[in-house]
């Protein structure tokens, strides 16, 4: 790798004009371009302080060789060479969108003498008028099939034309009337061309005066007594409100836009983009980048929008509305770029409230749903968790491939409620079943170091006496108490129980960097357990911190290896998280009961499972309470006047001797 100190230019070399700067590899080749207001000021910020540099930027750099630059006029002018040289060179390291699915399109082939009407997917086409996408190719045929109607333009194919016109008579489309047959000459290419003209216009969103006009001639049809014909034209207004009724109504009828929104890890974010024309949904996309660099998420909808509508030929697809979660950095000079691209004024907006603020965060939603989907796809592929078992194997210098691994997470709230969870996958797939909880018990405060090594510690012990018990080994005596257990587990043939640790690992993954690989090592020793391997995952930097090594391993960030650590390290983190809520929730529960002195849990519960509520005890008599088991009449008379604020006239109870009361009270203490 290059050192970057070898190629940053000399000082009062760079500019402080906008531009765009292109850093090359060794080879010449470029693997990142950005731009810039002052290139100066940009560039002096990758090499003044390497150290602080995100470990992305800093592998960019250190794969660079030199960095050169081009001075623009303005902002704008650097977006547009920014995007030109991205389109040109393609760099590695430049955020690149890519579709999570081929999206069919409504297309109308208006470079044809007879425009035909049909379902296209990929790229697109000069002369042709797309409209969607749409979700699935079935929504464009029903919309169609409803519209053909209305408008019965060509939907055949080249050979279909062609035959027919070869035998001078219409398909069945022709016959039915769901196409004008310009094959045999019905109409002229002029006149088909308005119908297809006509079309266009009302998928683009100007749908009222097509329905005005037919409403106007059916009613004058009604008034000429031409009934059949007032039927028909009757049918082709239903006809039109029902493809209007296929696309959700979300604002008022002038409302033009697109709505984008992203959901995001530290490798990857989905794209979602509703366009809404006419105040209707028409379609929805996707899109799924890799985040080889450290981006925000004004910086991925900043390049969202140049590669989706830097193109020539989306201008007169582009709305007069951009909805997006955040302003890309240079918001005014995006503005006016999409401006010119469109021929008029677009406006980038942030919604703050109402129904646009609404639909964002439907879109939203959709994009995590896609986030989610797409790490399924990725997860449930057989050869690429071969691939990344192999990887893990291969970075780790494993003996075997890590095929059943455990991940280990702690959480807390300023030290409060700690708990810890245990995942495990095996061959790359999540075991929920073998799923484990913990509550920490001998640590205090925000010690995540002693959780580890206290979880470790209990899981191995519980492995090994479960293996003692089995006869596999003997050196355990007592089974210590541990973690909370989950249905489904191996039985034991010889107890009947579940047995819960039966199984080792091939890998232990903690999430934390050193201290807490230490920990988790320290603990294995200690059991004399040596055939685990340990490594620890540290968020903040993706990078694998194994025992005793000063330095972190890294693996690539768009291996199937890291992805799937990654995935383990979040299962982890969202079941230790689900866990310390639901104990946090217990914890805020708080009853009347707990102000009783002397009264511990296991009597608290007791007298609500007898009782079902505090109200009813507060009602019942001494007798009635002391019947609870565990309680005496003592006991009973001093619950029933903590709860309703005094004294009960039980009898002896009150006047017993101060010794009497000492032990019932260490009593309940003891038992609660």
């Amino acid at each position: 790798m290059a050192d970057p100190a070898t190629y940053r230019p000399t000082a009062g070399s760079i500019p402080e004009s906008p531009g765009v700067y292109r850093f090359r590899d060794e080879h010449g080749r470029v693997v990142y371009v950005g731009k810039a207001k002052s290139l100066r000021q940009r560039l002096n910020s990758y090499f003044a302080d390497f150290a602080g540099l995100h470990p992305r930027t800093q592998t960019m750099l250190q794969t660079a060789g030199r960095v050169d630059w081009t001075v623009v006029g303005t902002e704008v002018e650097a977006l547009q060479l920014e995007y030109s040289w991205i389109k040109e060179y393609d760099p590695r390291f430049n955020v690149r969108y890519r579709d999570d699915k081929s999206y069919p399109y409504l297309a109308v082939t208006l470079n044809e003498e007879f425009p035909r009407v049909q379902v296209m997917r990929g790229a697109k086409r000069r002369g042709v008028r797309y409209f969607g996408p749409y979700s699935h190719a079935w929504a464009i045929r029903e919309t169609v099939d409803q519209l053909l109607r209305v408008f019965p333009v060509r939907t055949c194919s080249a050979g279909v034309f062609k035959r027919q016109q070869q035998l001078d008579r219409p398909c069945l489309l022709g016959y039915i009337d769901k196409c004008s047959a310009p094959c045999v000459g019905r109409v002229s290419p002029a006149e088909h061309r308005l119908l297809a003209d006509e079309f266009c216009d009302f998928m683009a969103g100007n749908t009222a005066r097509f329905i005005r006009r037919l409403e106007r001639d059916m009613r004058e049809a009604a008034a000429s007594q031409e009934y059949e014909r007032a039927a028909r034209l009757r049918d082709d207004v239903q006809a039109l409100e029902r493809a209007l009724e296929k696309q959700t109504v979300v604002f008022g009828d002038s409302t033009d836009c697109d709505v984008i929104a992203f959901a995001q890890d530290e490798l990857e974010a989905a794209v979602q983009v509703f366009y809404v024309r006419g105040g209707r949904i028409r379609g929805r996309r996707g899109w799924v980048v890799d985040k080889v660099e450290q981006v925000t998420t004004g910086d991925l909808v900043e390049q969202f929008l140049m590669q989706i509508y830097g193109e020539t030929d989306t201008g007169r697809e582009m709305p007069r509305e951009v909805l997006v979660p955040e302003p890309p950095p240079d918001a005014e000079a995006m503005g006016e770029l999409l401006s010119e691209q469109r021929g008029a004024q677009v406006r980038l907006r942030v919604p703050q409230r109402g129904d646009k603020k609404a639909l964002l965060e439907t879109v939203a939603r959709n994009a995590h749903e896609s986030l989610k989907q797409h790490k399924t796809r990725r997860a449930s592929d057989l050869t690429t968790r071969s691939r990344a078992l192999q990887e893990l194997q291969d970075a780790l210098e494993l003996d075997e491939a890590p095929l059943r691994i455990e991940c280990y997470d702690v959480s807390n709230l300023q030290g409060s409620n700690v708990v810890a969870s245990m995942v495990v996958f095996e061959d790359g797939l999540a075991r929920k079943s073998e799923y484990r909880r913990f509550s920490i018990k001998a640590v205090e405060g925000q010690d995540d170091v002693r959780s580890i090594h206290e979880v470790i510690t209990r899981r191995f012990r519980r492995y090994l006496a479960e293996r003692e018990r089995t006869g596999e080994l003997d050196v355990l005596g007592d089974d210590p108490e541990d973690a909370e257990s989950a249905a489904h587990q191996p039985i034991d043939p010889e107890t009947g129980r579940p047995r819960k640790f039966a199984y080792p690992p091939n890998l232990v993954l903690v999430d934390g960097g050193a201290p807490q690989v230490a920990a988790a090592q320290r603990a294995l020793d200690e059991l004399g357990v040596e055939d685990i391997a340990v490594a620890g995952i540290a968020k903040r930097l993706e990078e694998l911190w194994l025992p005793g090594d000063d330095e972190p391993v890294i693996l690539p960030r768009n291996s199937e290896g890291m992805y799937l650590v990654q995935r383990v390290r979040d299962e982890a983190h969202r079941f230790a998280i689900t866990f310390h809520r639901q104990r946090r929730s217990k914890a805020m529960t708080v009853s009347e009961l707990d102000a009783v002195p002397g009264l511990g849990p296991a009597r608290r519960a007791a007298l609500l499972k007898h009782f079902g509520s505090v109200k009813r005890l507060r009602e019942a008599t001494p007798d009635q309470v002391a019947a609870v088991p565990g309680l005496g009449l003592r006991t009973a008379e001093r619950i029933l006047a903590a709860l309703n604020g005094g004294a009960v006239a039980a009898g002896a109870g009150a006047a017993n001797t101060n010794g009497t009361r000492a032990d019932e009270t260490r009593g309940s203490g003891h038992d609660g």
